[in-house]
């Protein structure tokens, strides 16, 4: 953002409940979601499956071990997994117990996994990365895969990933719940961070890769790119409806900040809102549609491009593509601002992104001004 903007910015700022979008993509709310629980048959206990009914009894107080599968992209990080497993270091809260497996060990035991599983294997031939998502953590069922990663940060290579078929406590911002069923793809992973005046704008990184990574991985598989776009500040749509949202979290220890990212993404589940391969199939009679472990390994490599990128040169090596993908570029809104005992309303429009990643607004007298999220939106 030039410098001349920015020393005009206005002290005075806003949260979103004061705000009304007059612009129609921006005017949906973000409606608290409720766990969902399926009925469905018992599964083989050696088969390592999706059972979603299993949440139902899998809660604070289960005798039933959380099972956690490690895999490695190198003899390196399979090490390092086989240490994890060797010495039971890896802890959920609320006393939930865990059980750890090797993935080698799965093969080896020829143990059945469910077809719908996330395939480990090809989600390791599909990733490239230098440090993202090289050891990986999958769960056929977990309460959040962001507790996996923040709970046990320190025991963890950075750019650890774990993903889960069921989540039944995943959440979003200011404690929303995140429905979490069978198709959706849920996913944490870890990051290190030295400056805390960029930790803000990671968020944004984060949103645009993975809509760059949904771009990436329709042309490998010669499907029409389809278009999901950000809502400021962690939300995706696609087609007017929520798709996917972004959850960060930071600690502070030792002079860095521990931060543990979680995504959620409808990719082939069509409740409560639609999915991405919904879209697919409206879109092309091709057979292919896409899948999680595609997109997963797509959006951490498009993603450790872009944080080298971020953290190197600053988001502004970014924000032009940002721009060109979120929704809200011309945006006019109306600002509810209490003054005494009344409430005056003033229509601004949004220009971009202030330096520490607030929405940058001007007013009809000129003034620009910077807006908050309240938490919810």
């Amino acid at each position: 953002m030039p410098e001349k903007l920015l020393s005009r910015l206005s002290r005075a700022s806003f949260t979103l409940p004061h705000l009304r979008f007059l612009s129609p993509q921006a005017s949906l709310s973000l409606r608290s979601l409720h766990n969902f629980v399926a009925p469905t048959s018992q599964k083989n206990p050696f088969t390592l499956s999706r059972s979603v009914a299993a949440a139902t009894a899998m809660d604070s107080s289960s005798s039933t071990p959380c099972k956690l599968v490690l895999c490695g992209k190198s003899s390196a990080e399979n090490e390092i997994a086989k240490s994890l497993m060797n010495n039971n270091t890896l802890k959920l809260p609320d006393n939930v117990q865990v059980s750890t497996l090797l993935h080698s060990e799965i093969i080896n035991k020829q143990q059945r996994q469910d077809e719908e599983s996330f395939c480990i294997e090809r989600f390791m031939n599909s990733l490239s990365t230098n440090q993202f998502g090289r050891l990986l953590i999958w769960s056929p069922i977990l309460p959040s895969t962001h507790d996996v990663v923040s709970n046990n940060f320190g025991e963890l290579p950075i750019g650890t990933v774990c993903v889960a078929d069921v989540q039944y406590k995943g959440r979003g911002r200011s404690k929303n719940v995140w429905e979490s069923p069978k198709g959706c793809l849920m996913f944490s992973f870890t990051i290190q961070m030295e400056d805390g005046r960029v930790v803000p704008l990671l968020q944004y990184v984060v949103s645009l890769a993975v809509t760059e990574a949904i771009k990436d991985v329709c042309d490998k598989n010669s499907l029409p790119r389809i278009d999901v776009r950000i809502k400021w500040p962690n939300d995706l749509y696609l087609n007017g409806l929520k798709v996917g949202g972004i959850l960060s979290t930071s600690t502070y220890k030792s002079k860095k900040f521990n931060v543990s990212t979680g995504i959620g993404l409808n990719v082939d589940n069509e409740k409560p809102t639609t999915c991405l391969n919904a879209v697919v199939r409206e879109l092309s009679a091709a057979a292919c549609t896409l899948r999680r472990e595609d997109i997963v390994a797509a959006f951490l490599n498009k993603f450790e491009n872009f944080y080298d990128l971020f953290i190197n040169g600053g988001f502004q090596t970014l924000e032009e593509l940002y721009y060109k993908t979120w929704l809200h570029s011309g945006q006019r809104v109306i600002i509810q601002e209490k003054n005494e005992n009344q409430v005056v309303e003033n229509v601004v429009t949004i220009q971009g992104l202030t330096s520490s990643g607030y929405l940058l607004a001007i007013g009809e007298d000129n003034q620009m001004c910077e807006l908050h999220p309240d938490g919810n939106r």
